[in-house]
């Protein structure tokens, strides 16, 4: 499969989870606190190979810069995105960087809406929150 930052291209929905292994069960309020965020994230291609993007919500945001990693044939579509607060603003200072990829298309998939997956990493301390905090995400084309 050829890798292009176009198959990453779009505006998608972003979540990312804290990664706490105690099962919620079905307490709503326990599944709620493991999110860490939810963002509109947009993604737009440079080249073949870079690209770059916003990650945005309430009260925040991010600059994306991104890059497509080379792989075998057969590996999934991956990326690595580094993610740099906004200067003026309340993430002024911040760096995140994520490392995923655009999962397995199931032949025998009904309505599959492409998504992506991966983990991130507070590469700053920010906010009395130390560096090194690691979580995961996932990331769901909007359609339209």
């Amino acid at each position: 499969m050829a890798r292009s930052s176009s198959d990453i291209a779009g505006k998608w929905t972003y979540r990312s989870f804290n990664n706490d292994p105690v099962q919620v069960g079905d307490d709503p309020k326990k599944a709620l606190a493991l999110i860490f965020a939810e963002a509109a994230l947009l993604l737009r291609p440079l080249n073949n190979v870079d690209f770059a993007g916003l990650l945005d919500w309430d009260g925040g945001g991010m600059d994306l810069k991104g890059k497509m990693i080379e792989g075998s044939p057969d590996m999934p579509v991956a990326f690595a995105i580094v993610g740099y607060g906004r200067q003026g603003t309340s993430t002024d200072g911040w760096e995140y960087a994520y490392n995923g990829c655009l999962p397995y298309t199931w032949p025998e998939g009904i309505d599959q809406v492409p998504s992506l997956v991966g983990s991130i990493v507070r590469v700053k301390p920010h906010n009395g929150r130390p560096a090194g905090y690691t979580a995961s995400f996932v990331a769901v084309l909007n359609k339209g």
